[in-house]
C-alpha cells in the first residue's frame, strides 16, 4: 500500500487546507451556500455510514491500510454503483466545507484529494483486491465505477 495515512486523516488535513487557504482567494457567496453546504455535508455522512453497514453486514475489514485482511468482497447495496462509496462520501463533505468557507480553494484541494486517493489509496487497494479475490474483482470492476 502506497498510503499509510488513514483516508479521514486525509480528508481531515484537506478541509484544514481548505478552511485556512480561504483568506489566499476571492471571497465567492452565493444564495443558499449554507443549505447546499448542508445537503452535500449530510449526503456525504450518508453515504459513509451506509457503506460502513455493508462491509459489517458481510463481516469484512473496513481498514484500507489492511486491505489483505478483507474476507468478502462487497458488490451489493451503494456498492452497486461505486467500487468506493466511503471515499466519494468524503469528497462530498469536502465539497461542502469548500462550499461553506472558500469555494475556489476547496476546488482545487478536492481536486487535489482524488488525484492523491486514486493513486495512492484506490489504485493499490485495487491490486490487492485482484490478488485476494481474482476473478470475481476483475468481473465486479469492469460493471462498476470507480468513483460514481
Amino acid at each position: 500500500m502506497k498510503n499509510k495515512i488513514p483516508p479521514p486523516i486525509i480528508t481531515l488535513i484537506c478541509a484544514i487546507l481548505i478552511y485556512l487557504s480561504k483568506s489566499t482567494f476571492p471571497v465567492l457567496t452565493f444564495y443558499y451556500s449554507g443549505q447546499i453546504s448542508l445537503l452535500f455535508l449530510v449526503s456525504g455522512f450518508c453515504i459513509i455510514l451506509i457503506s460502513f453497514l455493508a462491509f459489517r453486514n458481510k463481516k469484512t475489514t473496513i481498514n484500507p491500510i489492511k486491505i489483505e485482511k478483507a474476507s468478502s468482497l462487497v458488490t451489493n447495496g451503494i456498492f452497486k454503483y461505486s467500487r468506493n462509496p466511503m471515499y466519494f462520501g468524503m469528497v462530498l463533505i469536502l465539497i461542502s466545507i469548500g462550499i461553506k468557507f472558500n469555494p475556489y480553494g476547496g476546488a482545487l484541494v478536492v481536486g487535489f484529494f482524488v488525484y492523491f486517493m486514486t493513486y495512492f489509496q484506490i489504485l493499490p487497494e485495487e491490486k490487492a483486491m485482484l490478488k485476494l479475490f481474482g476473478e470475481n474483482f476483475i468481473k465486479y470492476k469492469n460493471k462498476t465505477r470507480r468513483w460514481l
